[in-house]
């Protein structure tokens, strides 16, 4: 397997800490081409001007942000800029102490694109832009850059591009600003850009402080920045790209709420997005959240919780197990086959060998005899997660690496490790206790 040891380590060192690499996933994606090909269906659904809402839903450890990572680079290939943020208590979609705005600055500090996946990119998305309007203004007039006459006709074709976001809420001052930054572009003026820079990060925290630095008497705020991923998405399209990607992970932390009315306001949030993407009031604009079962299902604290949105999202009479609808707006992961981990755990014996520079002692019969192991524990055939077994096989691996005098069989056939009290027997006492009425 020919892969970088830069990527290695990030595969192997995220894997093992129970996070998911941010690059490197092809090396290790294994299964899903059902729900990836449903996704993908979405995008090329978005890149013709239209926009989707999608719930993914599988307990902890399942593979959510495995799969949300996946989708990240696919749609990264084909064009697309993405952001994505993972909720906590400091971050949520609508807060009164600013944890809304605090997620829409995570999703623009974490705007990617493929040449620039690891996030940061609008300012390159800027200069990119405006230098490619200044190319296009260069073509058609046949004026030299250099030339007095050059800026006014290039700012002509700048204004012509950002027309279209006047008609959207708040559409004439983000136009304002993106005209404001193509000038400070072209006087070299870095001080300007950067406070153009700040303000679509949203990071002023006053309307006098904006107006003071840049003349605009509008900030970006809790309640209204979900209005900026529209803009941003259909300002991303005439800046030359298919459109713009939100993915949101950790929705459990909404269900985490005490406060009911904050609860509910959130979820509010989240049905104005799912009608606006639905309804066609957003154009080039994907959005996929995901979370645990309970975050959708539970009744009392769950996106259920909200009739608006249970109505919307239940599931129909027809959809059951192994037959399930991946075109709703939920998709409900299924766990991965004993076949399909084991093949994931045969790349990840490569990867590691690759790593630590050796030459690969696990077999297929050993790969086989852990996954035996692994599934044979009491539990294991529901509660049984990737991110476990994935943990475990990597601690096997380091394990007889550090250790040349032991061998695998000898490490699976030792009682410590197929005895060892795991975290699936835990979860099966926590899960049965988790909730009661009295």
């Amino acid at each position: 397997m020919k892969i970088p040891k830069r990527i290695a380590s990030s595969i192997i060192n995220s894997l093992k800490g129970g996070v998911v690499p941010r690059i490197g996933l092809p090396y290790i994606t294994v299964g899903r081409e059902n729900e990836i090909n449903a996704l993908l269906h979405d995008v090329d659904i978005i890149s013709e001007g239209g926009s989707s809402f999608r719930f993914i839903v599988g307990r902890y450890g399942s593979g959510k942000s495995f799969l949300l990572q996946t989708i990240r680079g696919h749609v990264m290939d084909r064009g697309f800029v993405v952001v994505d943020a993972d909720l906590s208590p400091e971050r949520r979609l609508q807060g009164t102490r600013g944890q809304g705005l605090a997620t829409y600055r995570e999703l623009i500090k974490n705007m990617s694109t493929r040449t620039r996946p690891e996030g940061g990119a609008l300012t390159l998305i800027l200069d990119r832009w405006i230098n490619a309007a200044m190319q296009n203004a260069q073509e058609e007039s046949g004026i030299d850059p250099g030339s007095p006459d050059f800026p006014p006709l290039a700012e002509k074709k700048i204004r012509q591009a950002v027309a279209g976001l006047n008609d959207m809420v708040h559409g004439f001052e983000f136009s304002r600003l993106l005209v404001m930054y193509y000038r400070s572009y072209l006087e070299d003026d870095d001080e300007t850009k950067n406070r153009i820079v700040k303000w679509f990060r949203g990071e002023y925290s006053t309307k006098s402080e904006a107006k003071s630095e840049l003349g605009i008497n509008i900030i970006i705020t809790d309640d209204d920045w979900y209005d900026y991923l529209k803009l941003f998405a259909s300002f991303l399209r005439q800046a030359g790209y298919s459109g713009l990607i939100v993915l949101i992970d950790e929705l459990v932390n909404i269900f985490k709420i005490t406060n009911t009315i904050s609860r509910q306001y959130n979820y509010e949030k989240i049905l104005t997005m799912y009608n606006d993407t639905l309804q066609g009031k957003a154009s080039y604009l994907g959005i996929v959240m995901s979370g645990t079962p309970q975050t959708l299902e539970d009744t009392r604290r769950g996106v259920y919780s909200y009739e608006a949105l249970r109505s919307r999202l239940a599931e129909g009479k027809f959809s059951r197990e192994g037959m399930t609808d991946l075109l709703a707006p939920v998709i409900r992961l299924q766990p991965l086959s004993n076949e399909e981990m084991l093949v994931l755990v045969e790349k990840l014996a490569d990867i590691h060998s690759v790593l630590f520079d050796y030459e690969r002692k696990i077999g297929q019969e050993e790969l086989i005899d852990f996954i035996k192991i692994e599934y044979g524990r009491v539990g294991a055939d529901i509660n049984i997660t990737p991110r476990e077994i994935i943990r475990d096989f990597i601690e096997l691996l380091d394990i007889v690496y550090q250790n040349p005098g032991s061998s695998v069989a000898s490490v699976l056939s030792s009682d410590s490790f197929a005895f060892a009290k795991s975290e699936i027997d835990e979860q099966v006492q926590d899960e049965e206790f988790a909730e009661f009425d009295i």
